[in-house]
């Protein structure tokens, strides 16, 4: 039986790409899961890399690329996505970033979400959220 690799939330490859220490370490071993990523996590990526770390967009592009050697498969956002996250804000109250979030894991088949932004423990719709940072 084949188990379905878990989506990753952004803060996962800003750790992994941007931090050292116990939480790169972490982050690097749950990239290398042959995770599932959407192309929102591509846009917060590159917006992180970019605003917070001040890389230029030449070196962003670099990082972006780095991040699609791992996760070469990003789902896309498209407007049913857009319109179940906003079903999905109106009965559990997240963010549209959030709601788009979880509902990407949900269309891409995935069973664990991980993020540190999320209730730790939450499920959805059948998608369990985790928070790897936790002791």
């Amino acid at each position: 039986m084949t188990t379905q690799p878990p989506f990753l939330d952004t803060n996962i490859f800003v750790y992994a790409y941007g931090s050292s220490g116990a939480k790169a370490e972490v982050a690097e071993r749950l990239i290398a899961t042959e995770a599932v990523i959407s192309v929102q996590i591509l846009n917060e990526f590159a917006a992180v890399m970019h605003g917070k770390f001040k890389l230029d967009i030449a070196k962003v592009r670099l990082r972006v690329d780095e991040l699609l050697v791992d996760c070469p498969d990003p789902k896309p956002l498209t407007l049913e996505t857009h319109r179940a996250a906003l079903r999905l804000c109106e009965r559990f109250g997240f963010s549209i970033y959030d709601g788009t979030l979880i509902v990407s894991a949900l269309e891409a088949g995935c069973k664990v979400l991980y993020t540190e932004d999320l209730q730790h423990g939450q499920v959805i719709d059948g998608l369990r959220i985790e928070n790897p940072f936790l002791d």
